[in-house]
């Protein structure tokens, strides 16, 4: 999942997070300066703002090598892992240009909510929900009932992120993120600078736990593959999620994030509970108004701290009725015939940790809802 440590770029070229891949627009993860709560920024293109961030020291000056025998000090150290495994994984792991210049390509313009939308939301995508999710009902009740996160919200992660199974990434998991850990790519920008060394740090540290990762479940660590990012299996996981959220489903004792599909059921359900404090029952998001003589309030961050007087005072009602005390966050969408107003809960922000953008999270819900039979407002 979707690179943890840092942020997800919310532009179209870069969409998933706890994931990543080309089928669709490719997840990464941004350090990203403050919004401010009254910015003009269009909603569909703010970024949520991050937290302060301690220094992150740059490696670029170090060579390839020293970068290397550094990285397996400092890994084996952090992990208690063996040396000579880190220096037999580095010597069978490549630098891949292909991976360089996927990550180095110039993000493309972020695309109103009406165009985004039929990326993720088409008729064969609900279909292949429908049908993904009658197959596999009996597995994912049980994990809704275990979790209270519904089926069809499970289902639409998986369809979003790698078409229900279909594109999982041919990547190499090692060569992608050895590529990054040490050949993130550098714009020469010095507003980008800091940014760029903070990347290569968290695909260092995503390196590091694959070597983790491949130890404690037994899996074969040159035969993983993924993502130009290093994302992994159906819901797309980051080796550090995979270590941090992924569970045994099946109780076969292994958590397996490739093959079993129970344990991508329950472990997508676990990340949306123990990351994002999913609630059992509760609502995602409802459309809404904004009275005429308010302005839009674009929030910070997506947490759903505004209470519905709060809301009110700033113009915005739910259309339909909610619970008194449930608390939400604006979200402007930008639709065919004029702005979209939503209120998001606690389950949307759910959805926004997965990947934090706002038209994602969106595009999850409402590919659920149309799963499950609902009728969808226009884009």
């Amino acid at each position: 999942m979707k690179f943890r440590a840092l942020a997800c770029l919310a532009s179209l070229s870069l969409v998933a997070c706890a994931t990543g891949d080309q089928h669709a627009p490719a997840p990464v993860t941004r350090a990203v300066a403050p919004v401010s709560a009254t910015s003009t920024t269009p909603a569909e293109a703010a970024p949520e703002s991050a937290q302060a961030l301690p220094p992150v020291e740059d490696w670029a000056h170090l060579s390839l090598e020293q970068q290397r025998e550094r990285f397996i000090a400092e890994a084996a150290a952090a992990h208690r892992l063996d040396p000579a495994v880190l220096h037999a994984g580095l010597a069978q792991a490549q630098i891949k240009p292909a991976i360089i210049s996927a990550m180095s390509r110039p993000a493309e313009r972020v695309k109103p909510w009406h165009e985004y939308r039929p990326m993720f939301i088409s008729q064969a995508r609900i279909d292949g929900g429908r049908q993904f999710l009658a197959e596999h009902r009996q597995e994912l009740a049980r994990v809704e009932q275990q979790t209270g996160v519904p089926a069809q919200v499970i289902v639409a992660i998986i369809g979003v992120e790698t078409s229900y199974g279909r594109n999982t990434g041919s990547h190499r998991v090692l060569d992608a993120l050895y590529t990054l850990a040490f050949n993130y790519p550098r714009s020469g920008d010095p507003a980008k600078l800091d940014r760029e060394i903070r990347r290569a740090a968290f695909f260092r540290d995503e390196l590091a736990r694959l070597f983790v990762l491949a130890r404690d479940e037994q899996l074969d660590l040159l035969a993983l593959q993924g993502s130009y990012a290093g994302a992994m299996g159906m819901g797309q996981f980051m080796p550090s999620s995979y270590l941090d959220f992924a569970v045994d489903g099946d109780g076969d004792g292994r958590r397996d994030l490739f093959t079993s599909r129970a344990d991508v059921f329950a472990s997508i359900a676990n990340y949306f509970v123990r990351k994002g404090g999913w609630q059992r029952g509760g609502l995602i998001a409802v459309p809404a108004t904004l009275a005429e003589g308010h302005e839009e309030f674009n929030p910070e961050d997506w947490t759903p701290r505004w209470s519905q007087a709060d809301l009110a005072q700033r113009g915005y009602r739910a259309r339909v009725p909610v619970p008194a005390a449930a608390t939400a966050t604006p979200i402007s969408l930008e639709g065919a015939a004029g702005k979209q107003y939503w209120l998001g809960y606690q389950n949307y922000y759910a959805i926004t940790r997965y990947n934090i953008s706002k038209m994602y999270a969106m595009a999850v819900f409402q590919l659920s809802e149309a799963i499950a039979g609902q009728e969808l407002p226009s884009a």
